[in-house]
């Protein structure tokens, strides 16, 4: 008896997700499923961030490391700024190590260690010659080093009391868990923005660090509003067979997915209009120095609150021996799933073999049955003629009366007999 296994159907994959899917809140994204994959995005974006920091460090402006800067606007009728044009201008005076940075098309900024009253004067009235403007025209502005020191220790320090006040506050309303993931995921925003300045070499000015500060916020306000979603639906936890902590997160995630996504968008427009009208058509450098972290923050801190800080909560609670066990139990049910069904089939009708004697055959016999696709008077050379039958019931025949004209099979039979 041959037993044939059926086929194990192919898991059925979801549909793919379409816009009305994501605007309605009805998609099945795996994001914790596939968590490795945004650890591993991660970890190479922060390991590049740290090892730019360490190699090339932070180009800290003029606040941070004091000096004399000048500020003008090129006359357009002598043509556009050009970095060497103003290096060409500046060289002969000893400022061949100056910053010179050029935004848009006629600003420009050029930026030196501390020179005396002279030296300044000699400075301005060189550059004003290149820009063909008035003497009066370019800004001047001298910057001592303890200055930037200060509000490096006070931002350092208002760091210091937002991480502790926001963990208070999330370990009240939430719990510690999810406030210590919630400061990982901004721990992660910041380093990986100052990768960012580190890499591209954009100076970093006072108001570099207000945007830091800035973009905490936002960071954790996108990451509480998918806890408190985390929340909700923990206490509907357990009530569905096979269910865990991480495929309610993932449920979460997808429930608020939208939303997360809308509340970005609205964030960056108008930040984007900072950072690309104000700065690059307007020309105000100090616009794109908050712009740029500002703009840098809020994508990550967009990414962080789905990728990074819920991940790390579902990791931290299925350590806790409810959700462990829940987890564990998942897993048996899994494994207590009925196995494929099998089909056995029914083994075909052995052949009967009918020893021939050598007898003639019996007149009365049924004469031989005719090779596939050739009918008895073929096979006798005989031109076929086909009896009219009778009505058909199912798979029997009923013969009809006798025509005219028939071959008699039997009369064959008897005439081969005579000639043998």
């Amino acid at each position: 008896m041959s037993v044939v296994t059926a086929p194990v159907p192919e898991p059925v994959k979801p549909p793919r997700h379409t816009l009305a899917d994501l605007y309605h809140e009805r998609t099945h994204f795996q994001f914790i499923e596939r968590s490795w994959r945004w650890a591993l995005l991660s970890g190479t974006l922060i390991l590049i961030s740290v090892v730019a920091f360490t190699i090339s460090g932070l180009n800290l402006g003029i606040d941070f490391e004091g000096g004399t800067q000048w500020q003008f606007t090129v006359n357009t009728a002598t043509g556009n700024a050009s970095v060497t044009d103003v290096r060409n201008a500046i060289d002969p005076l000893g400022l061949g190590d100056a910053k010179v940075l050029i935004v848009g098309s006629d600003s420009v900024r050029v930026q030196s260690k501390d020179l005396s009253t002279a030296q300044q004067a000699k400075v301005t009235a060189a550059l004003a010659k290149y820009a063909g403007i008035q003497g009066a025209a370019v800004s001047v502005t001298n910057v001592g080093p303890t200055w930037g020191d200060k509000v490096s220790s006070k931002a350092l320090r208002a760091l210091f009391v937002f991480f502790l006040v926001i963990a208070a506050y999330l370990s009240f309303r939430f719990e510690w868990r999810m406030a210590l993931a919630a400061i990982i995921a901004v721990i992660h925003d910041i380093i990986i923005t100052v990768g960012v300045y580190a890499v591209t070499g954009f100076e970093v000015t006072p108001a570099t660090v207000v945007a830091f500060l800035t973009i905490l916020g936002f960071s954790l306000y996108d990451t509480v509003v998918v806890f408190d979603k985390v929340k909700d639906n923990q206490a509907r936890l357990g009530t569905v067979r096979g269910d865990t902590y991480s495929a309610m997160v993932n449920r979460s995630l997808n429930q608020v997915l939208m939303r997360s996504i809308n509340t970005s968008i609205v964030a960056l427009l108008p930040v984007a209009s900072l950072l690309f009208v104000g700065t690059y058509l307007f020309g105000g450098l100090a616009l794109r120095d908050f712009a740029l972290a500002l703009f840098v923050g809020l994508l990550t801190g967009a990414y962080s609150s789905i990728f990074v800080a819920t991940p790390i909560l579902a990791w931290l609670k299925e350590r806790e021996p409810r959700y462990r066990g829940l987890r564990e139990r998942a897993a048996a049910d899994l494994a207590k799933a009925p196995a494929p069904a099998k089909v056995t089939a029914a083994p075909p009708p052995a052949p009967v073999d009918v020893p021939w004697d050598g007898e003639d055959i019996d007149p009365g016999d049924e004469p031989d049955a005719a090779p596939a696709g050739e009918s008895a008077g073929e096979s006798a050379g005989e031109p076929e003629v086909t009896p009219s039958t009778g009505p058909q019931f199912g798979s029997t025949s009923v013969p009809g009366p006798p025509v005219r004209g028939a071959a008699n099979p039997r009369g064959r039979q008897q005439r081969r007999k005579k000639r043998r």
